[in-house]
């Protein structure tokens, strides 16, 4: 049987057996403070009296615009307790994405974390019928009968029980942030996100004197269910990061011994280091190269002779442990996920000495399916099916899986759910993908992204994609091909880096159009998506591309909140340039192309 059945067990494990001990830190002019399991369970059983005082019940929904925040986490567990469904949602969306939700999924009350956004969402209570009120964690909002403070409303109401809570009570309705179209709501239940945390249990070693730094959205599944709930629920501690601009600074200060993240991060962190590391004597980049493979070497039980060890001691003490403390010096185990991370990126991380653990999931599967963990564990792969889960491939190549983490279905969306769940319960993940023998998955791509070129072949181009911006001078990458004899891209490019370089190399800054439009810096960009992309076929790599300043970003509408590409937004957008690529490279080879002619003629 489970560890825990509900979410509502979990919370009340968990402020009664680590009552004393630090939950979540925040920093305060200049000062890290912390909330004890018991201090938070008194907020989150005061916000739970208000809201029944406001007449919300079982069955009820509540959203939440907010960033990572403890009055994120005590809403959430005091609808919990009254059997209410809580609706996340991101503070980068859209208003209009916002209206969506709201509308969609019928709220009655919405918690918002700033004045600002409440001034977005205010018309909402006059043409939203379902919305009652909304409660504003930022004391500049003025309250009325419907605009309410949350820390009034929970200090105000006299204290009342949490009511019987089923495994199939629903507990969230998260909201894909969907690539193609409006966001559909992902029904899960207590114990889909439960079992997620159980097998948690089964499989990591993690323990009331672990911290994380948090900055993964918990309105996104991997956050929610494997940072809150999961670490929550051991007694673990988490420092909430002021904002991505400061992770680093944060992490020296908060020293935490875990991180979750999306390999983005990872990537910087690989890119920075390579950089630094480039710039060393050679005698130290050997070093280093050496004490990488003498770690892949321990990590595969090869057989390591004393003069490696040596080697890899001595470099561990002049580089590596330096790159540590800049993660704050007490970092064990870093938890990959959201998309794949490069497996040389991974191997990197790994020979710094920090343990990489890579898993695979959807929000549908709340969210985790199969994870590396240890002794059980193969970089490459996401790992094995978590306990109680099973995974299966079709003939068709696509990852299917079965156990109780699969969501309940979408809501209000009965055909789009029989689309992906089979009569068994199993649910068809979209994603393209092998077992080995020894049962880890490799996943090989998404079947809505791959498409076909002319001569009939398939490019899955995610995987090229997170390979190509693994350059230091790549910020981001669509890469396009549908129905096309070849691919092009279009690429963001690092204008941070690209002007060094370019200074370096005697390219005048005119200004980002003129240094983009430099041939000498086209052919740094051409060796580089050459070099990054030597892995793949011939087939699959780029014939040419168009360089680009301005990066894709949820504001502009090219990113998803989770920072997934929206492919036919930027399609739609860079049309004109992407015709422009193939419209010269059907009249002349590449290495003849004038680069500015192209860029030129694309704006």
């Amino acid at each position: 049987m489970a560890k825990f059945q509900t979410l509502v067990d979990i919370y009340q494990n968990a402020t009664i057996a680590f009552s004393d001990l630090p939950l979540f830190g925040t920093k305060r002019d200049g000062e890290w403070s912390w909330m004890t399991y018991r201090e938070f369970g008194r907020k989150t059983d005061g916000l739970r009296a208000g809201l029944a005082a406001l007449g919300l019940s079982r069955g009820d929904h509540v959203g939440i615009i907010a960033n990572n925040r403890y009055e994120w986490a005590a809403a959430a567990y005091a609808c919990f307790g009254l059997g209410i469904a809580f609706i996340p949602m991101y503070e980068a969306q859209l208003p209009t994405d916002w209206e969506f939700i709201v509308r969609d999924s019928e709220i009655k009350a919405l918690f918002v974390a700033t004045n600002a956004i409440y001034n977005k969402t205010r018309n909402l209570l006059e043409v939203v019928p379902s919305l009652k009120h909304i409660i504003s964690f930022d004391a500049a909002t003025m309250t009325s009968h419907k605009t309410l403070s949350f820390h009034e409303l929970a200090e105000t109401a006299p204290t009342v029980p949490m009511i019987p809570i089923t495994s199939t009570d629903v507990a969230c309705i998260i909201y894909t942030s969907g690539t193609t179209g409006n966001p559909r709501g992902v029904i899960l239940s207590h114990g889909n996100i439960a079992s997620n945390v159980s097998a948690i249990h089964e499989c990591f070693p993690m323990a009331t004197n672990d911290r994380s730094l948090s900055f993964l959205p918990w309105a996104h599944s991997f956050g929610q269910t494997v940072e809150l709930h999961a670490l929550f629920s051991m007694g673990s501690s988490l420092a909430i990061a002021e904002g991505v601009d400061k992770i680093l600074q944060n992490l020296v200060e908060t020293k935490p011994t875990l991180l979750f993240s999306v390999p983005r991060i990872f990537n910087k962190l690989y890119a920075a280091v390579q950089a630094q590391v480039s710039e060393k004597p050679g005698f130290v980049q050997d070093m280093v190269k050496s004490a990488l493979g003498t770690r892949k070497k321990q990590r595969n039980h090869e057989k390591v002779s004393p003069w490696e060890r040596l080697v890899l001691a001595l470099t561990d003490k002049v580089v590596f442990s330096k790159v540590r403390a800049r993660f704050g010096g007490q970092l064990k185990y870093a938890f990959s996920g959201g998309a794949a991370i490069a497996t040389e990126v991974a191997e990197f991380i790994d020979g710094l000495g920090i343990t990489v653990y890579e898993g695979y999931g959807l929000t549908e599967t709340s969210p985790i399916v199969t994870a590396n963990w240890p002794h059980n564990r193969k970089i490459g792969s996401v790992g094995k099916a978590l306990p109680g889960v099973t995974v299966t491939i079709s003939d068709e190549g696509e990852v299917v899986t079965v156990g109780p983490n699969v969501m309940v279905g979408y809501y209000k969306r009965k055909e789009d759910t029989d689309a992906v769940l089979t009569k068994e319960g199993a649910f068809r993940t979209g994603d393209l993908g092998r077992l080995d023998d020894e049962g880890y998955l490799y996943i090989t791509g998404r079947l809505k992204e791959q498409y076909k070129l002319e001569n009939g072949k398939y490019v899955v181009p995610t995987l090229l994609e997170e390979q190509l911006k693994l350059s230091p001078y790549v910020a981001n990458v669509m890469v396009y091909g549908d129905n096309k004899p070849f691919n092009v891209a279009i690429v963001i490019a690092n204008m941070e880096k690209v002007k060094s370089w370019a200074a370096q190399h005697g390219v005048p800054d005119g200004g980002a159009k003129d240094i983009l439009g430099s041939t000498r810096v086209y052919k740094l960009f051409q060796d580089e998506l050459t070099h990054y992309g030597e892995k793949f076929k011939g087939f699959e790599s780029v014939k040419d591309f168009a360089l680009v300043a301005d990066d894709f970003t949820v504001e502009n509408g090219m990113l998803t909140p989770s920072l997934k590409v929206k492919r036919r937004e930027v399609y739609r957008v860079y049309r004109p340039m992407i015709e422009e690529l193939y419209a010269h490279l059907r009249k002349q080879p590449v290495e003849k192309i004038d680069r500015k002619e192209v860029e030129n003629s694309a704006e």
